[in-house]
């Protein structure tokens, strides 16, 4: 072989390494450029992190201002327990139902008793039997000496007659009763003098009404 020939063989041998030389230092530049799975997962894992910890603290603002909301509207809108409880315990100590009518002849005070026993007693001295029959519940016991009636209403008691229900003996009673002096019982309150003739009256459906005039 000639020299000439051996020279070439040799530069070829050499352009043949350093180009290999070249290509594996390029792949592994190549493969460096790219990031590491392990570094990329680590990155989008605390970005989602940190989107789930973002809208976690949004609702956690939501539901607080939804709490005060709801605080502050049950505070404007209702009544504080305390207050109602003593507006009910007011209201039974009077004897008087949570409708605002009496309970029983028991719960009626002593001027209520006498403030209705003055209206009778203005509407028989004045023997007005429309008043009369104004203060009275139906039916309504009438106990005459002759015999007893039970008007079912107001016009079957006005039917009976002024004549026949302002007895004499029934105005000068009930004329001289004390309205003052009424205690009540369960048949409600007697409003007479002595063994007179006599008008009862008593609670019926929480008010003051009469119940039965007897001769």
């Amino acid at each position: 072989m000639s020299m000439k020939k051996s020279a070439t063989i040799v530069v070829a041998g050499m352009m043949s390494l350093w180009l290999a030389g070249c290509g594996q230092t390029g792949g592994v530049q190549g493969t460096q450029s790219e990031p590491p799975a392990a570094e990329t997962s680590v990155a989008e894992t605390s970005a989602a992190e940190g989107t789930v910890t973002e809208e976690s603290s949004a609702e956690a603002v939501r539901e607080t201002q939804i709490d005060e909301t709801a605080a502050a509207g049950q505070e404007e809108g209702s009544e504080p327990a305390d207050t109602a409880s003593e507006a009910q315990t007011e209201d039974t100590s009077q004897g008087q139902t949570q409708a605002g009518g009496y309970e029983d002849n028991f719960a009626v005070d002593s001027e209520a008793a006498a403030a209705f026993g003055t209206q009778i007693k203005d509407a028989v001295a004045a023997k007005d039997l429309e008043a009369l029959a104004d203060l009275a519940a139906y039916p309504l016991y009438v106990g005459f000496a002759e015999e007893s009636v039970t008007p079912a209403s107001r016009e079957e008691f006005v039917a009976l007659g002024a004549d026949r229900i302002f007895t004499a003996e029934l105005v000068e009673s009930v004329g001289n009763a004390d309205v003052n002096g009424l205690t009540p019982s369960m048949a409600g309150f007697v409003l007479s003098t002595d063994d007179g003739p006599n008008i009862i009256f008593s609670v019926v459906n929480g008010s003051l009404a009469v119940q039965g005039i007897n001769y």
